[in-house]
């Protein structure tokens, strides 16, 4: 057997959340052209067509599933339509999440409600389809959470959002350990800067703060999704069979304790 067919997923059935656009979409396709069947997921119905049918193109199956993973019913649904539909579980990916408020702010003016929002979107429905992957996983299985840089960090300004992405990478930890013994695996991709449009949206940069951005990177550019999608595909594949409970930060150098707001 060749090195190579290690990260060979043929056979193998994935759910990606948030994988209409940006991140998610890149790690959908990866994970299709190594050879998987995938359930895409997103709130925009037209963006999980969009990549149903390009996954298809490369001549795989696809599911589509439109929903808000705030919904309980909808992450049971998915891993449901996983097994029911395309006949298993091997791969969860928990992409999906961010934050709805196009506005930044220091965590004294974050109030309670958007706090529990932001744990919502990125820590509760990244918990609650791991539990119900889990169920659903033999051994071989593999979960893989995009957390973010700014969760290994102090960030001034979007500290609700880093903070629950510092709880994502705990829960990474805590859920590898107590999965070992079923022989699946829990780990953690952490992404650097990728002008995604909720980066853009968010941290309100435009495409002409690029290379200012770019000159804060010792590697010298940005980050793309096909850079997050190839570390996706090493988590999810045997090539990682030995590897568990660990975070990878993909950030072209950046360490976790530079904060993006610096470089206006």
């Amino acid at each position: 057997m060749s090195i190579l067919d290690l990260f060979r997923l043929d056979g193998r059935i994935a759910v990606v959340t948030g994988s209409g656009r940006g991140i998610g979409r890149g790690i959908a396709l990866a994970l299709a052209e190594a050879g998987a069947d995938v359930v895409v997921t997103s709130r925009r119905a037209d963006d999980v067509a969009e990549v149903a049918g390009q996954i298809r193109a490369r001549g795989q199956r696809a599911v589509e599933v439109p929903g808000d993973l705030r919904d309980p019913q909808v992450r049971r649904s998915l891993a449901e339509v996983a097994v029911d539909e395309l006949g298993g579980l091997h791969v969860w990916v928990n992409n999906a999440g961010g934050t709805d408020d196009a506005h930044v702010k220091p965590m004294t003016e974050v109030t309670d409600d958007e706090l529990r929002d932001m744990l919502e979107l990125n820590l509760i429905a990244a918990a609650s389809c791991s539990r119900e992957a889990a169920r659903r996983m033999g051994e071989g299985g593999s979960i893989v959470n995009v957390s973010s840089g700014a969760g290994m960090r102090a960030a001034p300004n979007t500290g609700a959002y880093a903070a629950s992405k510092a709880a994502l990478l705990n829960l990474t930890q805590t859920m590898a350990a107590e999965l070992a013994t079923s022989g699946i695996r829990v780990n953690a991709i952490s992404p650097g800067m990728v002008p995604t449009d909720s980066f853009h949206r968010v941290l309100q940069f435009t495409e002409s703060d690029h290379a200012a951005l770019a000159r804060t990177v010792p590697l010298g550019r940005l980050g793309t999704p096909d850079d997050m999608a190839a570390a996706v595909l090493y988590f999810a594949s045997p090539a990682s069979s030995w590897v568990t409970g660990q975070n990878l930060l993909i950030g072209g150098g950046r360490d976790g304790g530079k904060s993006v707001e610096n470089h206006r």
